[in-house]
């Protein structure tokens, strides 16, 4: 849930910078939204480093996946990379569907933690779908 209050607070204050001419770039909605998801996504990628958040995120890894500690390090360093791209014009369109491609491959992990009991469960799976599809939307309209 933190992640979609980030998202949320952070795009409506760049928004309303924007509204207020403190900064022309910021008066657009998908300006604002690139610093909301590089906001939110620097959040989710410190869980892959910080205890007790990465361990939860190890049990997520699907069995059939080798060596899932690197595999939550790698993306969280992604993650990372994916949310300092926001904040460069030039690669923020880029960024922003790189990381909507790599929110749709990461969600079978999430279905498999709601269904097994397994690793960090926040919500349901039907409200963390609806979530996934906001955070997807958002990268969607970041990236044009």
């Amino acid at each position: 849930m933190a992640p979609l209050i980030v998202l949320i607070v952070v795009t409506g204050l760049a928004r309303a910078a924007g509204w207020l001419h403190a900064t022309d770039w910021l008066d657009s909605w998908p300006h604002a939204v690139r610093i909301g998801l590089a906001a939110m996504f620097a959040l989710t990628s410190s869980a892959h480093f910080l205890q007790p958040r990465r361990d939860g995120l190890i049990a997520m890894v699907p069995p059939r996946l080798p060596n899932p500690a690197a595999l939550v390090t790698l993306t969280g360093v992604l993650e990372l990379a994916g949310a300092i791209g926001l904040l460069i014009p030039w690669a923020a369109p880029l960024a922003a569907i790189c990381l909507a491609v790599m929110l749709v491959f990461l969600f079978p992990a999430n279905v498999r933690a709601a269904q097994e009991g397994s690793g960090i469960q926040t919500m349901p799976l039907p409200a963390r779908t609806l979530v996934q599809v906001v955070f997807i939307a958002a990268c969607v309209l970041a990236a044009f």
